[in-house]
C-alpha cells in the first residue's frame, strides 16, 4: 500500500510543512521531540484537519484541499496504537479485544489469529490493571488489527515502557510486521527501533521532511549524521547470515562487499538480517593490523569526510558496494592523511555487534 502525504498545518505557533511518500511493510517517521511526528498521524488518522494539502491511501484521498475531501476519521479505516494502551479498564482482555471488531469493515484477521500472533491466550479473562505495560501494548495492538485497518498508526508504542518490556513488544511489532499483512507508520525517536524494524524512513525536523527513503540510505548519509544523533548514529548493512559457530558463540555474516562476525545472532543460517553499525565502533588504519584481537578487518576507500566542526570528524567509507561511517578525531583524520579515494582499513570488534544491534531484515 502507498501513502501520500502533502500537508500545511497550523498549531498555535507550530508550522507544519510536511511531504512524502512511502510503502511497504513499515514505515518509520523519526526526528527529535517536538519536531512534528505525532501531528503527521493524527494528519493521517483524520484527527487533525490540514489547512491544506492531499493525503491518500493508494490513490484513495482521504484529505484533499481542493477537491474539497475530507473523510471523517471512523471511515478511514485506520488503526492507531497510542503510547498508552487506553484499554477499558471495566472490560476484560477478552472483551477489549472484542470491542475493536464493533469498528471492523472489510476482511481482516480472526479474532484467534490476532490472540495467536501478539501471544495473548494466557492473558484473556484478566483485567488491564492486572496487566504489565508490554501486555497492556499487545492487547492495545489487537484491539486496532481486529477493526480490520488498512494501514495501522504506531504512536512511540515503546516510550512508557522500561527496557525488557521494549524487547518484548520488539519481538511483537516484528511478527506483525512480517505476518499481519498491514502497513504500520511508526513513529519514533529512538534510534534502535527504527533501525530494527523499519523498511523506509522519513526524517522530519521543525515539521519540515529533511529526507525519506530505505533505512539503509538515509543512515549512511554523512550530511545527516546531525539530525540521527551523533552518538548513536552510524550505517545499516543489509546481511546474511552464512553460518553460526555454538561453540564460539558467533555468527558470521555476509554482505554486498564483503563480511563480518557478530555476537548473539538470533537468525538462523541462510536467513536475512540488518547489521547496525555505530559509527563510533569503527576505527581506521592505513594497512591491515597484525596480531590483533579485533575479528573484522574491513578493506575500503574513503569517499567523503564530513563537513562539521570540533574535535570530531565522520569519514564514510566505500566497502565495495556497501558504505559504513567512523566517527574518528579530526586529529587522527590528518596524521593519516585521510581524503577522498584513500584506501583503509575498517576495524569494528565483534562485541559491538550484538543483538541489539542485528535484527530480522
Amino acid at each position: 500500500m502507498t501513502l501520500e502525504v502533502a500537508i500545511d498545518a497550523r498549531l498555535g505557533g507550530f508550522a507544519l510543512d510536511t511531504e512524502f511518500a512511502s510503502g511497504g511493510r513499515l514505515t518509520a517517521l523519526f526526528g527529535r521531540s517536538g519536531s512534528g511526528k505525532t501531528s503527521v498521524l493524527n494528519a493521517i488518522a483524520g484527527l487533525l484537519r490540514p489547512k491544506s494539502g492531499r493525503i491518500a491511501l493508494d490513490g484513495e484521498p482521504l484529505f484533499d484541499s481542493a477537491a474539497g475531501i475530507d473523510v471523517p476519521a471512523h471511515r478511514r479505516r485506520i488503526g492507531y496504537v497510542f503510547q498508552e494502551g487506553r484499554l477499558l479498564p471495566h472490560l476484560s482482555v477478552r472483551q477489549n479485544l472484542l470491542y475493536g471488531r464493533r469498528f471492523a469493515r472489510g476482511a481482516g484477521a480472526s479474532f484467534d489469529d490476532v490472540v495467536s500472533l501478539l501471544g495473548l491466550d494466557a492473558l484473556l479473562e484478566r483485567r488491564p490493571h492486572a496487566l504489565s505495560g508490554g501486555e497492556q501494548q499487545r492487547v492495545a495492538i489487537g484491539r486496532a488489527l481486529l477493526a480490520h485497518p488498512r494501514l495501522l498508526l504506531m504512536d512511540e508504542p515503546l516510550a512508557s515502557l522500561d527496557t525488557p518490556r521494549k524487547a518484548e513488544i520488539l519481538y511483537y511489532v516484528e511478527r506483525l510486521r512480517d505476518e499481519a499483512g498491514v502497513p504500520i507508520v511508526y513513529v519514533s525517536h529512538s534510534l534502535d527501533e527504527v533501525v530494527r524494524l523499519a523498511e523506509s524512513l522519513v526524517l522530519i525536523s521543525d515539521g519540515r521532511v529533511l529526507a525519506h527513503g530505505t533505512v539503509e540510505d538515509l543512515m549512511g548519509r554523512i550530511e545527516l549524521r546531525s539530525y540521527l544523533g551523533r552518538f548513536e548514529g552510524g550505517a545499516v548493512i543489509d546481511a546474511r547470515v552464512a553460518e553460526q559457530d555454538l561453540e564460539t558463540g558467533l555468527a558470521r555474516l555476509e554482505f554486498n562487499g564483503g563480511s563480518l562476525y557478530a555476537t548473539d545472532v538470533e537468525a538462523l543460517a541462510g536467513e536475512r538480517v540488518r547489521v547496525r553499525v555505530r559509527a563510533r565502533d569503527v576505527s581506521l588504519a592505513l594497512a591491515r593490523p597484525a596480531d590483533i584481537s579485533i575479528l573484522n578487518i574491513l578493506p575500503g576507500t574513503v569517499i567523503a569526510l564530513g563537513a562539521e566542526s570540533g574535535a570530531g570528524l565522520d569519514v564514510s567509507v566505500d566497502l565495495g558496494g556497501t558504505t559504513i561511517i567512523s566517527r574518528i578525531t579530526r586529529k587522527s583524520a590528518q596524521a593519516l592523511g585521510l581524503a577522498p579515494g584513500t584506501k583503509v582499513f575498517a576495524l569494528l570488534k565483534s562485541v559491538s555487534l550484538d543483538r541489539r544491534s542485528v535484527g530480522y531484515a
